[in-house]
């Protein structure tokens, strides 16, 4: 059975892009994430307690649900509001060097130090947007 290009197109978003709504983009620990309310993200090990609050205010671009707010390089006045819910470790990465015919081998594994938080709410100028 086959579909036509009209029900194809018609299915749900790709995995890899988060639903529609309010979103955040910031910039934490040197990588850009795409920030919802009311969801988790795991990010490098943040110097916070757990049950403590984090506001980041590196916020790339803030989008209410109507329009986009484009920051250069930050938007001013936005905010992002998490709270540290628990530190963690991530899966363990196995890094295996070995030259050939030299019998010269060299394994090592990483294990990166991470901090699970929820965002609470996202910030513009004062003014919770989600």
């Amino acid at each position: 059975m086959t579909q036509s290009p009209s029900q194809a197109s018609s299915s749900a978003p790709s995995a890899g892009t988060p639903a529609a709504g309010p979103y955040a983009i910031v910039e934490a620990c040197g990588q850009q994430f795409w920030l919802q309310a009311n969801r988790y993200y795991d990010l490098d090990r943040l110097p916070a307690e757990v049950d403590s609050t984090v506001t980041l205010d590196t916020v790339l671009l803030v989008n209410d649900g109507t329009s986009p707010t484009l920051g250069q390089p930050y938007v001013t006045g936005a905010t992002v509001e998490l709270k540290v819910m628990a530190h963690r470790r991530g899966s363990k990465v196995i890094v295996y060097k070995m030259r050939p015919k030299k019998k010269t081998r060299r394994k090592a594994g990483h294990r990166q130090e991470l901090t699970r938080v929820m965002v609470q709410s996202i910030f513009v100028n004062g003014k919770a947007i989600a």
